[in-house]
């Protein structure tokens, strides 16, 4: 996963003037509507044409408060914690401190309670929170429209995908543009989780979707490869688990992701062996295949290269998703992501055989079963 060094760290203004908190909470219920709708609402409520003019058109907020303050409030609104927040950002955990005390010293207002346990958001901090998302979105943009100019191959490249194994191919794949293009630097956070491309949390992301699931109309995404299911047990132990072949009783390795661990194994060909632990990752389960503590569902593009495994006689290979290369919109013309895109989606193509299940070795008469992860609709052609 990769990880962030700490931004230099600028120094907290001070002296400003404060804004009374009636004219906050106006400002703040003012972001909730159209530009165009604000002046009108706060002219009727008392707010004279001069003051108008001076908050900008777009967000109202970002007039009145320094941006940064504002990135520092939503880090610790969201986490609850000085050191979490500064994690998060980049920063240490006193600086997190000092910015949201000179937020609430310019606004006025005290956003948080302090506790044991951490912080929580006052009334006041609460209603902030909807007009600093909107500065954050109007941010976030603005930078995506500025970066999606950049003709330069140098800069940034954060890419994000759903596992270690995912991440070795896109590894091998962007190593070459990074030796072709030495300013290029390469970002990869290799986590299930969902990183947010409209904040620029990631520029690319190789995600699984449901094969009836498209992108959301933001992002431009391409399907790269099918994801497919098969079962496994570790080749030392074979003669052993495997129910077509051993003596002893034979288990499932569980997950963490329970029921639809319980609906995949109820459709298998052996729906009456019973789940056996639970393990958090690909990398964990394998190791516990290995260890002869039983066998276990993967997806062929981690089992079928993996040395020691090996697939039960009955390895009822299954479609059930596929890959997505995806990117916002307004960095489809950046050049340094248009050429890791590139070489991404030429890495997972030419590896299509090992996503199908069909990699040289694993070529046999078992059928390809179009199955879909449980609550899932019928495929799309």
């Amino acid at each position: 996963m990769a990880t962030k060094t700490n931004a230099p760290e600028r120094p907290v203004p001070t002296g400003q003037p404060k804004i009374a908190e009636d004219k906050l909470r106006l400002v703040l219920a003012a972001e909730q509507l159209a530009p165009d709708e604000r002046g009108a609402f706060l002219r009727r409520q008392g707010v004279h044409d001069r003051e108008l003019q001076a908050w900008p058109a777009r967000s109202m907020l970002a007039g009145i408060v320094d941006w940064d303050d504002v990135r520092h409030f939503l880090a610790l609104a969201r986490t609850g914690s000085v050191r979490a927040a500064g994690s998060m950002l980049g920063v240490s955990h006193s600086t997190v401190a000092r910015r949201v005390e000179a937020l609430e010293t310019r606004l006025g207002v005290k956003l948080f309670d302090r506790h044991r346990d951490g912080y929580l958001l006052t009334d006041a901090g609460n209603e902030m929170v909807a007009g600093a998302e909107r500065v954050e979105r109007e941010m976030a943009a603005l930078e995506r429209g500025l970066a999606g100019q950049d003709a330069r191959l140098e800069g940034p490249v954060r890419v994000t995908c759903t596992d270690p194994f995912i991440a070795k191919i896109l590894l091998r794949a962007l190593a070459g543009l990074c030796e072709q293009h030495p300013g290029i630097e390469l970002e990869l956070d290799a986590d299930a989780k969902n990183l947010d491309l409209s904040k620029r949390e990631a520029d690319i992301a190789v995600r699984a979707l449901l094969p009836s699931a498209s992108p959301p109309e933001h992002l431009i995404g391409r399907r790269l490869v099918p994801i497919t299911l098969c079962s496994y047990v570790a080749t030392a132990h074979a003669a052993q688990l495997d129910p077509e072949r051993g003596a002893r009783p034979a288990r499932w390795l569980g997950s963490n992701l329970r029921k639809i661990t319980e609906q995949l194994i109820a459709s298998s060909s052996y729906p009456e062996v019973p789940i056996w632990g639970t393990f958090e990752s690909m990398e964990i389960m394998m190791e516990a295949a290995h260890a002869g503590l039983g066998f276990v569902m993967l997806p062929t593009y981690a089992g079928d290269p993996e040395p020691g495994l090996q697939r039960l006689a009955k390895p009822d290979l299954r479609y059930l998703a596929d890959f997505w290369l995806l990117s916002h919109r307004d960095l489809r013309d950046n050049a340094r992501l248009r050429a890791a895109r590139s070489a991404i989606t030429a890495a997972m193509t030419e590896r299509a055989a090992l996503f199908r299940g069909e990699a040289e070795g694993w070529r046999e008469a078992a059928p390809l079963r179009h199955e879909l992860a449980p609550g899932a609709d019928a495929p799309r052609a």
